[in-house]
């Protein structure tokens, strides 16, 4: 393993808590929900030999401390504050004109795609992983209700109803414990899981960098409904789907072998699953 450097990033609001590690091109990951820069320790460890890997927590995740309590519901512009820490923390590490790649997954796929629309001049390539928006499926009404009655069970009930609740989404399996530094499903259901579900990717927009998109999803989850909108951007945006090992969380559950298989797609080739 490389030496992991850390640091802390004041921007509007918070201070972002980012690693680095590793030489070469930079390439940024973006982890989703409530996971922090931990759960990609293991899949940054193996990438840092031939890139200079840059992980982060989420303001008001874990370490990405707030400067005061957010407002819950959180108001509409979440996604573009997410862009905007993701933005200053590339320019706070990067030369003017670096090129940059991008990996995102879940929640943090949103943040990757709508960093490449609003900055394709700075990123080459943004990896999509399995990003959950639902608003794009022809049933998005369904899919709207549902998070609605579980923020309404983690209200009434507590976080483990609400988590419980939440394995519909993944055919009922429960989720793989992840590494983590906290625990921050209390605050993913309060401030994260609502918007980042009912944000739409603007398909007109990513159509116009779709050369530079790579969407991809898990080889074990693509019977789950948290796949299906990853595979409907595909087909919207005519660009192949690229499938990954293990599922939604593939990236902590198989790191080694997903290692492999975003490194040889980075590099542009077309890796084969065994």
């Amino acid at each position: 393993m490389d030496t992991v450097e850390s640091g802390t990033l004041t921007v509007p609001g918070a201070r972002l808590y980012f690693e680095v590690r590793g030489t070469g091109p930079l390439l940024l990951l973006i982890p989703g929900g409530a996971s922090d820069a931990e759960v990609f320790r293991d899949l940054a460890d193996e990438l840092a030999s031939r890139h200079r890997v840059v992980t982060y927590d989420p303001r008001g995740i874990s370490r990405s401390l707030l400067d005061e309590p957010l407002p819950e519901p959180l108001p509409e512009p979440w996604l573009d504050t997410q862009v905007d820490d993701a933005a200053r923390l590339l320019a706070h590490l990067t030369r003017p004109g670096e090129p940059v790649r991008v990996f995102g997954s879940c929640s943090g796929g949103l943040t990757a795609l709508e960093l490449l629309v609003r900055g394709p001049q700075r990123l080459r390539l943004a990896v999509v992983h399995e990003p959950p928006a639902m608003g794009l499926l022809p049933d998005a009404a369904r899919h709207a209700a549902f998070f609605d009655e579980v923020y309404a069970i983690f209200r009434r009930e507590g976080v483990p109803a609400a988590l419980d609740e939440l394995r519909v989404i993944f055919s009922g399996r429960p989720a793989p414990p992840l590494p983590e530094v906290s625990d921050n499903s209390e605050f993913f259901l309060s401030h994260v899981m609502l918007p980042s579900t009912r944000s739409v990717p603007d398909v007109t927009a990513l159509a116009a960098v779709a050369d530079r998109i790579v969407l991809a999803g898990g080889q074990a989850s693509r019977t789950h409904d948290v796949h299906r909108p990853v595979a409907l951007l595909a087909q919207r945006l005519s660009r192949e789907l690229a499938e990954f090992p293990g599922g939604h969380a593939g990236y902590a559950t198989h790191p080694a072998l997903f290692a492999a298989h975003l490194a040889a797609v980075l590099a542009g080739a077309r890796p084969a699953l065994g």
